[in-house]
């Protein structure tokens, strides 16, 4: 990290605050009129000159004026902005937008994402629940045909996946029940990652019993009855309309850049899940080039983790570069924890 006197903090910090409010390059005279730092615009200019070489600031060819580089914004948001607060009529709004709402997951992830991206302007995704830490509360064996069997698995937050699977041969209803009550002697309490490592082993003495096709159809289908459902499907991505907006997107490149993004869901949740894991107590800020994905570079993205106890999901936000990341910080953090508070009100009711 560059380090920097206070001077320097200073036109730095009221340079980016200004690009944030404008999205025009920011000149000397500029800063020392409207910020009153007590420097003339002589002393503002060489001092940005300065954080010019140091590679916080840029000087578009076209302009007078600086605009910040994605490591000015790095030292900002590490060190420079105000801190993250959300006010009390924002609050007031997400609390009477939840009680509107029944308490089904799909539902309070469309209400957070929703709010989340009108509360800052910026695109928001939420992204569903991860099951792999997730620990098997119980499986029912449903049959839809003589050879067709739904399987509903229910996991200890309350969450539910069901999956339609294939027998081979037919099975009546007492096997199929005692099939149902043996998987959940073997299996409940353990977490995904478990079953699937261990199931052989657990269930070996009934693979050569009367519960074979099922024992054996269960075995066969291991990763698609306990891994994750495909999370983008599940995913909620919102808030187009109000990021374009934004003066970026008036250029039409920029525009076709966002629209791109926008339809391309599994870049989005893909970065926003990729090492989700150590988000529990603060909230990861990429910008830019700081990104894995090239598609991401124009853009900043926050991310956040909620929780349902072991099965955990994350609340974002991909907008301009240009953006109030305090008030997005704070947004984020708070709708995070609203959520985790929400849905696990709904699912232990």
């Amino acid at each position: 990290m560059v380090e920097l006197s206070e001077r320097e903090k200073s036109v730095l910090r009221y340079v980016i605050h200004q690009f944030i409010l404008t999205a025009n390059p920011v000149g000397s005279r500029n800063i020392a009129k409207k910020y009153n730092l007590g420097y003339s615009p002589a002393t503002v200019r060489n001092v940005m000159s300065d954080l010019e070489e140091f590679g916080l600031l840029n000087h578009p060819h076209t302009s007078a004026g600086r605009i910040p580089t994605d490591i000015g914004y790095r030292v900002y948001v590490d060190m420079l902005m105000d801190p993250p607060r959300i006010n009390k009529e924002i609050k007031n709004r997400v609390e009477e937008e939840y009680s509107r709402i029944s308490s089904e997951t799909d539902d309070l992830l469309k209400i957070t994402a929703t709010l989340l991206s009108e509360i800052t302007n910026q695109l928001a995704c939420v992204t569903f629940p991860k099951f792999e830490n997730a620990v098997l509360e119980k499986i029912q064996l449903v049959s839809l045909t003589s050879r067709r069997v739904m399987v509903v698995v229910t996991v200890k937050s309350g969450l539910v996946k069901t999956i339609t699977l294939e027998i081979e041969s037919e099975m009546d209803r007492k096997a199929l029940e005692n099939s149902e009550r043996i998987l959940n002697e073997k299996l409940s309490g353990l977490k995904f990652s478990e079953i699937r490592d261990t199931f052989k082993d657990r269930l070996k003495d009934y693979f050569n019993s009367d519960y074979k096709p099922i024992i054996r159809l269960f075995f066969d289908s291991i990763d698609k009855i306990f891994k994750d459902i495909k999370i983008s499907e599940k995913s909620v991505i919102t808030g187009t309309r109000n990021v374009i907006n934004q003066p970026e997107f008036d250029d039409p490149q920029n525009f076709r850049g966002i629209i791109e993004l926008v339809e391309d869901k599994d870049v989005i949740v893909h970065i926003m899940e990729e090492e989700s894991g150590k988000l529990k107590e603060s909230v990861e800020v990429i910008i830019g080039s700081e990104s894995k994905d090239v598609k991401l570079n124009n853009y900043s993205l926050l991310k956040r983790e909620y929780n349902i106890d072991e099965s955990t999901g994350v609340v974002g936000l991909i907008g301009p570069k240009r953006m109030e990341y305090s008030k997005a910080l704070a947004a984020v953090i708070y709708m995070a924890e609203f959520l985790s508070k929400e849905l696990k009100r709904s699912l232990h009711k």
